[in-house]
C-alpha cells in the first residue's frame, strides 16, 4: 500500500500544516507518530548549505549527489519521525515538532533525525501530520510505517537515514 497523506489521514493522523504556519500549541502533548510531507506542486531544490543546526560538532549538509540519491521522487512522504515521552514523561508532539522545526532555524539539536529536509529549499511549505499513540506502541508503529513505505518504493523516506525497529 502506498504511503501518502490520503493513507495517513485515513490512518488517523492529523495536522497537515505547513512548517512555516504551524501554531505549535495546537499540537498535542502526548506521545506519537509524526510525518513530513510534501504538499502537491512541490519540486525538490537542494541548499548547498544545511540550515539546520550542529550536532555534536558535525554539518549536517550532504553533498547534492548524496541528497539527490536519497530523494524519492514520487514519495509524498519526506519523514517518519517518533515523539516518546522522555525520561521524565514530558515530552511528546508538541516539544519534538517545536524541537525539530528549532533544529531547522540553526539551533542545536539534541539529535539530527530528518536533518535532510532541512538542506531542501522552501522546508517552510512542507507539511507536518501528527498521529498520538500510547508509548509502548511508538517503535512499533514507526517500524510498520518505515516497512510499508520500503515494500511500495525499496527504500526508506528521504530524510530516514535508518530504519525504525519494533
Amino acid at each position: 500500500m502506498k504511503l501518502d497523506k490520503k493513507a495517513l489521514k485515513d490512518d488517523g493522523f492529523a495536522g497537515f500544516r505547513p512548517i512555516e504556519a504551524l501554531e505549535i500549541n495546537r499540537i498535542p502533548q502526548h506521545q506519537g507518530i509524526f510525518a513530513v510531507l510534501r504538499p502537491a506542486g512541490f519540486e525538490p531544490r537542494f541548499l548547498a548549505k544545511s540550515t539546520a543546526g550542529v550536532f555534536k560538532k558535525k554539518n549536517p549538509s550532504l553533498a547534492n549527489a548524496e541528497l539527490s540519491a536519497a530523494w524519492v521522487a514520487d514519495a509524498e512522504v519526506l519523514f517518519i519521525g517518533k515523539a516518546g515521552p522522555g525520561s521524565k514523561g514530558n515530552r511528546g508532539l508538541r516539544r519534538q515538532i517545536q524541537e525539530f522545526v528549532d533544529f531547522g532555524k540553526g539551533k542545536p539539536p539534541g539529535h539530527w533525525d530528518g536533518r535532510l529536509i532541512w538542506q531542501l529549499a522552501e522546508a517552510g511549505s512542507l507539511l507536518v501530520a501528527w498521529k498520538e499513540l500510547p508509548a509502548e506502541a511508538l517503535n512499533e508503529a514507526q517500524a510498520n510505517y518505515h516497512a510499508q513505505f520500503q515494500d511500495h518504493y525499496g527504500c526508506l523516506p528521504f530524510a530516514n537515514l535508518v530504519r525504525a525497529r519494533a
